[in-house]
């Protein structure tokens, strides 16, 4: 594996994981995101981030379904990925392909000129995001250390 290689892990921090987190909408659960990656670098802009996700949003939800969303943008000025693990306490409304309300959330903010590697990333979640019973270990989870736990444990 090249240390370039993006993997769940290696972008996934543990400040970045929150559990049972109460927004009230698809924007709120959005403006958190955006509040959460602020707080952990606040050179990267909240209002940008929060702009960036909603206009990729009006492209199409990504809400993927079986109350997963992965909401991403690309960002000008960032040089690594992010990415924000939450699990919501009362599901919210996606416009998912099912129609069904989110409750999993997994947001990716990339560098402006990504690259298929991001594709990647998106594609290595969708995958995981796709096994069930995966899904369940995650919504079970009490605290944000297990949630990181579940959710790197298996990935990379």
């Amino acid at each position: 594996m090249s240390d370039t290689s993006l993997t769940i892990d290696n972008i996934l921090a543990p400040e970045l994981t929150l559990c049972r987190v109460s927004a009230s909408s698809k924007k709120r659960a959005l403006e958190f995101i955006a509040e959460q990656i602020n707080l952990q670098d606040n050179t990267l802009s909240e209002t940008q981030i929060f702009n960036n996700l909603i206009s990729r949003e009006r492209l199409g939800s990504t809400g993927i379904g079986q109350g997963i969303a992965i909401p991403h943008c690309r960002l000008e000025g960032l040089d690594h990925v992010v990415g924000v693990l939450m699990t919501l306490e009362e599901s919210v409304e996606f416009d998912a392909i099912d129609n069904q309300p989110v409750d999993l959330i997994f947001a990716l903010v990339v560098p402006k000129e990504a690259t298929s590697e991001h594709l990647e990333l998106l594609s290595q979640l969708a995958e995981k995001f796709n096994e069930r019973s995966f899904c369940d270990r995650l919504r079970q989870c009490e605290d944000a250390s297990t949630l990181y736990e579940r959710m790197t444990a298996s990935s990379g």
